[in-house]
């Protein structure tokens, strides 16, 4: 996952038809956990556009996008956010929850 500005993030998503933003804080022990699983994820999932931000450096999008805490997960379909994950639960929830998103774009 490379780390993105809140510019690289409106141009991915409204570049890509898929993608997500993974906001997080150095300091939260849940957030580093929440890290290690997306980094797997990203690893299965390569074609997929998945970015992350220390949510400090990018306060803005915490109130454009009503983000409620930390870690948070946002998927975004064609430029609009489709979900907000704050529950990561495992690697294998993760990993359905953005392959599905992923398969259903590339099926129709």
């Amino acid at each position: 996952m490379k780390e993105w500005t809140h510019k690289e993030w409106i141009k991915e998503k409204n570049t890509n038809h898929i993608t997500a933003f993974y906001l997080y804080t150095p300091m939260c022990g849940t957030c580093q956990v929440a890290s290690k699983m997306l980094t797997v994820v990203t690893e299965l999932l390569p074609d997929l556009q998945i970015g992350k931000a220390n949510l400090n450096y990018v306060q803005e999008i915490a109130g454009l996008y009503q983000v409620e805490s930390v870690p948070c997960l946002l998927i975004t379909e064609d430029g609009k956010i489709k979900e907000k994950i704050y529950a990561f639960q495992s690697v294998p929830n993760l990993y359905d929850k953005l392959k599905s998103v992923d398969e259903f774009s590339t099926s129709w």
